[in-house]
């Protein structure tokens, strides 16, 4: 997958904001923390489009990222975050849950999780909530250069339990090494040409 061009188009903070539904939307869905931004900007070989940030919860809209001027690459913001009231984490997850269930142009939803931790309650809930309504999604693990090769493998095998995958349906990802770029490439490419 060739991406020449790649911008923010975007910033949703209620479905009013919401872009038409004329493209095809790919969502990224994790908790706070985990990687979104460094995903994006190494999907789209752009250092900074997605601001990273050590602060957790910093993404507070939907970010709607317009790539090759034919499909959205839509950053959902990140749950799990303690730091924020109770009515934030609210507001965000009816926000959230609004985009996944009404937009009838999502084609697949990537679902991001920390490979060196076993996934948090909150990601076992996306990811039976993903299945409940049949949404098209991929697990992937990032940070894993941050795990020993010879450890990954069982952290795989916990991720894929946690969430109820198969190990193979579990993608390591790494922005620092850019492992698993091309994999995820391939995936979406294969997506993209199937809603054509």
């Amino acid at each position: 997958m060739k991406v020449k061009k790649a911008e923010l188009l975007k910033l949703a903070c209620s479905k009013n904001d919401f872009p038409p539904e004329r493209f095809p939307e790919i969502a990224l869905a994790g908790r706070s923390n985990v990687g979104k931004s460094s995903l994006i900007n190494t999907l789209v070989e752009r250092r900074n489009l997605a601001r990273t940030s050590n602060t957790p919860g910093k993404t507070r809209a939907v970010h709607f990222y317009f790539v090759n001027d034919s499909w959205f690459l839509v950053d959902l913001p990140g749950y799990g975050y303690a730091r924020v009231s109770h009515q934030q984490q609210k507001e965000w997850g009816s926000l959230i849950e609004d985009f996944l269930v009404n937009r009838k142009t999502i084609i697949m939803v990537i679902l991001l999780v920390d490979l060196r931790h076993e996934p948090s309650e909150q990601d076992q809930q996306m990811a039976a909530w993903l299945r409940h309504f049949s949404l098209p999604a991929v697990v992937v693990a990032t940070k894993a250069d941050k795990v020993p090769r010879g450890k990954r493998e069982k952290q795989r095998q916990l991720v894929a339990r946690a969430l109820e995958v198969a190990p193979e349906e579990v993608l390591l990802f790494s922005s620092g090494t850019r492992e698993g770029r091309e994999e995820l490439c391939r995936i979406i490419e294969k997506k993209l040409e199937e809603a054509d």
